[in-house]
């Protein structure tokens, strides 16, 4: 099983407003007699007003793997779930990609399978049989690359792979890939989930990949790079999913995306000193992707929960996560973004260059064997 990496962005076009969600098209269609579960769009169930009627009727949406500290999906819901006064059910918020994938397959019958799921690119890419197509109003803001031509998944946010550190732990917060292999790094390089397994985890691998003679088409000296860490004695065996472990002092050089790698995304206390460092050399960006469960128990309030992500609204708030939208580009044409959430990313001087799906297939792939065996 691979994991997914997406693209920076190029400026689109138009931008939906919030209101645009409360207020919805004219509803052309009784809740009775549309079937949610093949509508491919808004419109073919007679737009957002019959969508927010159906959804509100089925009043509850199946969300996993969405801690409420990872790019500020406590408030996406929090306010989904007033907008709409619809009941959302969060399962298992420190799953996995391949973990979310598994119930969906496993889930089958049960009414508290997941409605939606936040995967790797590359999870989606390969399991898209599992998904409903469908293509939110906001569609044309979602660049070409960043999508599958067909509605099955869509990238929602992203950014790039950081060096977190707890300096309460360590003396310096390492700059580059190199510098981790230090001896003054015992047991102190550690990854959020397992590479093949988790998209950040398998990101982490194959961001070394390209700073140690590797490519977007050769992830194995990632590999050996983290075989030499492990050889060492600098790879920390700890799964840091979590920021319970990671306030624990757990962590002291966690890699993971820029966004989640932060003292407000890990609500930690101000006692415990963190510095994020984005690595020098070649920078590794990434997307995660959002998709409707072809079996969702409540397919209104799924492609509601969808329409609210890719409005202004929800995008912003994972702005606000410190995470990349991808709409961004269309936010900030427009002058919709929030600005100081907008100032506080990260600089990222050097843009980075994004693999295929079909290097994204066999880099994860290559990664989860050689992780394994």
């Amino acid at each position: 099983m691979s994991i997914r990496n997406r693209r920076v962005i190029a400026p689109v076009a138009a931008v939906a407003t919030a209101a645009a969600i409360a207020v919805g098209a004219t509803a052309g269609a009784s809740v009775a007699s549309v079937n949610w579960a093949t509508a491919k769009r808004a419109s073919a169930g007679g737009g957002l007003t019959a969508l927010i009627k159906a959804a509100k009727a089925e009043g509850s949406l199946n969300v996993i793997a969405l801690p409420s500290d990872w790019a500020n999906y406590g408030k996406e819901i929090s306010v989904f779930k007033k907008t709409y006064g619809i009941t959302v059910n969060s399962e298992a918020p420190d799953d996995s990609s391949a973990q979310e994938i598994e119930a969906i397959q496993d889930g089958r019958g049960r009414s508290s399978r997941p409605d939606v799921v936040d995967v790797g690119e590359s999870f989606a890419v390969e399991d898209s049989k599992l998904f409903a197509p469908y293509e939110v109003q906001t569609w044309s803001s979602i660049p070409s690359g960043y999508k599958a031509t067909n509605g099955d998944w869509y990238n929602d946010y992203g950014g790039y792979i950081s060096f977190g550190c707890d300096m309460n732990v360590v003396k310096t917060c390492p700059t580059s890939w190199s510098q981790l292999e230090s001896s003054a790094y015992k047991a102190d390089v550690s990854l959020n989930g397992i590479p093949g397994q988790a998209s950040a985890a398998t990101s982490a691998v194959w961001a070394a990949a390209l700073n140690n003679g590797g490519s977007l088409k050769n992830a194995a000296p990632g590999l050996t790079f983290f075989n030499t860490l492990k050889s060492d004695g600098n790879l920390n065996s700890q799964d840091c999913n979590s920021s319970t472990i990671v306030a624990a002092g757990s962590c002291p050089i966690l890699i993971n995306w820029d966004y989640l790698n932060s003292a407000k995304a890990y609500d930690l206390p101000s006692s415990l000193k963190w510095k994020v460092d984005d690595p020098t050399g070649t920078p590794f960006a990434a997307y995660y992707a959002q998709a409707i469960s072809a079996t969702a128990p409540h397919p209104a309030a799924a492609r509601l929960w969808e329409e609210f992500l890719y409005s202004t609204t929800g995008q912003n708030i994972w702005l606000e996560g410190g995470a990349r939208p991808v709409e961004l580009p269309a936010l900030v044409k427009a002058g919709a973004e929030n600005k100081p959430a907008f100032k506080q990313l990260p600089v990222v001087k050097k843009i980075a260059t994004l693999p295929t799906n079909a290097e994204t297939e066999t880099a994860g792939e290559a990664i989860a064997a050689g992780w394994s065996s």
